[in-house]
């Protein structure tokens, strides 16, 4: 309700709440099929499966995921960003559907193949559209509901599966989530045909009357939309729909590859640090941590969730407020020092079914869950979406949201077997690459809090930057130093020390 309040509801509200519901679907699913995947009843209906299989179905639905990416961002430049959040969210009801009705194992598997294609291809948009018809004083508290309706589906999720799981010899237990998942696709299909296509496309278009009229029906003012929202560069005006191959080729060019590269990876990084795995394995997570029945793990998952949902309400509220480096930073330095924690907690062997290890490591995991729900998930989607310039700002951030979908596949794969053979390389793994992520994007991510869209593009006009060095030292990294055999010949062997680290610093990024 506070979130509502600070948010005034207006038309762009309301639109940003109805395409929002593509990231419930999205944590929604993340909450209960891993739950569904331990169930007597699952394993009664589609028989015994190993961790290998677990890993296989539950991470089928982000493998096909990655699929759309090579191509929604094209279409949602051709036939509009809500056409193909409409189409994917019809993809991933039936998908849900087949899911929802299976008696093998095979026809689940296919269920979730069908719904990661539908979600993919919402997913990779979602966000896209939301950036373009929020105004810039509002762009992040808008962006990041989709984030937040994740953090609500994700605790749906699991306490779906803690009263179902009550069932104890109906099939209903495990394929009520599905159902309900069903029925929330349906609503976000046709919700698209309710409101306007994003102001910003249909500028691109060259169909300014329609934008005119979608910012009046989003209730923005007239003359703020001028200064924003309506003032799309000459650039993006003369565009043209290419086809992908073409606009596969645009984005890795000189003028736009530091954007598409850094959107990259900050939804292919903020991945892997991790958090599928909590959030997929938490049953079994907290198991294995000391919680020795099912529906023990189970009430802990969805407290979990229930925190997740509840820190998610204060970083939505002041998501322009805090700086977008400020999340990554703290969230960083939280999310890979939990891991670490909990690593050296197993490698140690002082996690036991009794004792103080085992809640070490469960108010770790619950820490870890709530870190990553305040900072990285709600920082890393808006920012890839809005470094973009608006003509390539769909394809670029489709293909990133591919790369995110990749890498969470590749989590929620793993994680089992890695659980399976050693209780704490996992740990060790994804607190390695939360540290390696972290550091990258402290020295190479500018800050673009409260920056209209089109404002943001004139920070990659010029040389990508070092963020994350001291003034004095970018000073001698961009300057043009002599040889250290010429005039600094006569300086202090320190002083050469830092010139030459400079110069690999500079040396670097250049690369970059």
């Amino acid at each position: 309700m506070l979130l509502l309040q600070s948010l005034k509801p207006t038309g762009f509200t309301v639109a940003s709440i109805v395409v929002a519901f593509g990231g419930f679907l999205n944590g929604f699913d993340t909450g209960s099929v891993g739950a569904v995947t331990v169930m007597p009843q699952f394993r009664d209906t589609v028989g015994s499966i190993s961790p290998t299989v677990v890993g296989v179905t539950i991470s089928m639905i982000l493998l096909t995921g990655a699929v759309p990416s090579l191509f929604a961002g094209q279409l949602a430049d051709r036939y509009g960003r809500l056409a193909v959040i409409s189409a994917g969210a019809a993809g991933f009801g039936v998908g849900s559907m087949l899911q929802a009705t299976s008696y093998t194992l095979g026809q689940f598997i296919a269920g979730r193949a069908i719904a990661g294609l539908g979600e993919g291809s919402f997913l990779g948009v979602m966000n896209v559209y939301i950036c373009e018809i929020a105004p810039s004083k509002r762009r992040g508290r808008l962006a990041s509901i989709p984030q937040l309706l994740c953090a609500v589906g994700i605790c749906l999720g699991y306490f779906t599966c803690y009263g179902t799981v009550k069932l104890q010899t109906s099939s209903m237990a495990w394929r009520t989530p599905f159902i309900i998942a069903t029925v929330v696709s349906v609503f976000l299909a046709s919700g698209c045909y309710f409101i306007p296509h994003s102001p910003r496309w249909l500028m691109q278009q060259g169909r300014r009357d329609e934008a005119i009229q979608a910012v009046e029906w989003l209730g923005i003012q007239q003359a703020e939309a001028e200064k924003d929202i309506l003032c799309v560069g000459s650039e993006d005006m003369a565009q043209e729909s290419s086809g992908m191959v073409k606009t596969m080729i645009t984005i890795f060019t000189r003028k736009y590859r530091s954007r598409t590269v850094l959107a990259l990876f900050i939804l292919g990084m903020v991945q892997l640090c991790g958090i599928d795995g909590v959030l997929y394995y938490a049953p079994t997570l907290f198991s294995q941590a000391g919680l020795p029945e099912q529906t023990a793990g189970f009430l802990a998952s969805g407290i979990s969730a229930v925190l997740i949902c509840a820190i998610s309400i204060p970083a939505a509220m002041f998501a322009d407020r805090w700086g977008r480096r400020t999340s990554i930073i703290v969230g960083g330095i939280g999310l890979s020092g939990t891991m670490f924690l909990v690593g050296i907690m197993y490698a140690a062997k002082a996690v036991h079914r009794t004792g103080t290890g085992r809640w070490i490591v469960i108010i770790s995991i619950f820490a870890f869950a709530l870190i990553y729900a305040a900072t990285w998930a709600m920082v890393g989607k808006i920012y890839a979406s809005e470094i973009q310039p608006g003509h390539t700002r769909a394809a670029s951030n489709s293909l990133a949201q591919g790369l995110g979908f990749f890498t969470n596949g590749l989590v929620a794969l793993i994680t089992p077997i890695f659980l399976a053979n050693s209780a704490y390389g996992a740990y060790f793994l994804f607190g390695g690459l939360s540290f390696s992520t972290l550091v990258v994007l402290t020295l190479y991510m500018p800050e673009t809090r409260g920056e209209p869209l089109e404002s943001i593009q004139d920070v990659f006009s010029k040389p990508l930057r070092l963020h994350g060095i001291p003034s004095a030292v970018r000073r001698l990294v961009h300057s043009s130093v002599p040889s250290e055999a010429g005039s600094l010949s006569g300086g202090s062997s320190t002083e050469l020390a830092d010139i030459r680290h400079a110069r690999a610093v500079h040396s670097l990024a250049s690369a970059v």
